[in-house]
């Protein structure tokens, strides 16, 4: 696992809300996520945790320091740069699924496929549907999220992050509005993700969650307050970063089964 090339790297980063008062968000953080890994990021409400997590994921930009994607420095990238790394790169699951509720569980996964359009549309449907499947959704295809329990609808929208096969996973809060049952659901399924190779990075306020993670970081007051190891692999502590990196319901599997690798674009 230490061994696995860092895919993810925040070097000196900083966020501010300038102000009467100024608020520091996040203080200088050095982090270095690695292929893989199941990253879990806990804190107080307020500590900055999930300003991390949207400065990592580059839904916001920081007020200083770096953010290094794949090996891409994205504090030199345009805004449509950015997009294309945040279609390509990193998958995105939130508390609430944010599903088009006119759409169906298919046509919600379909979106980012069509966004990024690098397959034929017949490839499109056949990983979107192979993904819903695969994450125990075959019979709720065509069903409208308003048909679909909660933890139904969060393994849509997990899907559909999964879409464009991203090198990342982030999570914010994502059983935050969940039972128990499918809290569980949900969880072995980003474990299973990252078990598969690909590396999760999740906001989380359960501790008991948190500690089956990889690696856990503790955010208090903008900075890293702690950082234990877990989950199913051995790790050890990481040096801070030097330099920017190159380069419930029914139908829920007991257990996920491998996902679906992403097909060739068509010539």
């Amino acid at each position: 696992m230490n061994d696995a090339p860092i895919v993810l790297q925040a070097i000196k980063l900083l966020k501010r809300i300038e102000g009467a008062i100024t608020h520091t968000l996040v203080n200088e953080i050095d982090l270095d996520v690695r292929k893989g890994e199941f990253l879990a990021i806990t804190g107080p409400s307020g500590s900055g945790k999930s300003s991390l997590l949207y400065l990592l994921g580059l839904l916001d930009s920081p007020t200083s320091g770096e953010v290094v994607v794949c090996g891409l420095e994205t504090s030199k990238l345009s805004e449509t740069e950015r997009a294309d790394v945040r279609l390509t790169k990193c998958g995105f699951v939130f508390q609430f699924h944010f599903l088009l509720p006119e759409f169906t569980a298919l046509e919600n996964v379909l979106l980012p496929l069509r966004t990024n359009g690098k397959l034929s549309r017949s490839e499109m449907t056949e990983r979107a549907t192979h993904l819903l499947s695969t994450l125990g959704l075959a019979s709720q295809l065509h069903k409208r999220p308003f048909q679909l329990s909660g933890g139904q609808r969060q393994r849509v929208s997990i899907a559909r992050a999964l879409a464009n096969s991203p090198e990342i996973l982030v999570a914010d809060e994502p059983t935050g509005n969940l039972d128990a049952a499918s809290t569980e659901q949900v969880f072995a399924l980003l474990r299973d993700i990252a078990d598969q190779g690909q590396t999760v990075v999740v906001v989380t306020h359960d501790s008991g969650l948190a500690a089956r993670a990889d690696r856990r970081i503790n955010i208090v007051d903008g900075k890293i307050a702690e950082t234990t190891f877990g989950g199913r692999r051995a790790a050890t502590p990481q040096p801070a970063p030097a330099a920017p990196v190159e380069a419930a319901a029914a139908d829920a599997p007991a257990a996920p089964p491998p996902l679906p690798p992403q097909p060739k674009a068509a010539e």
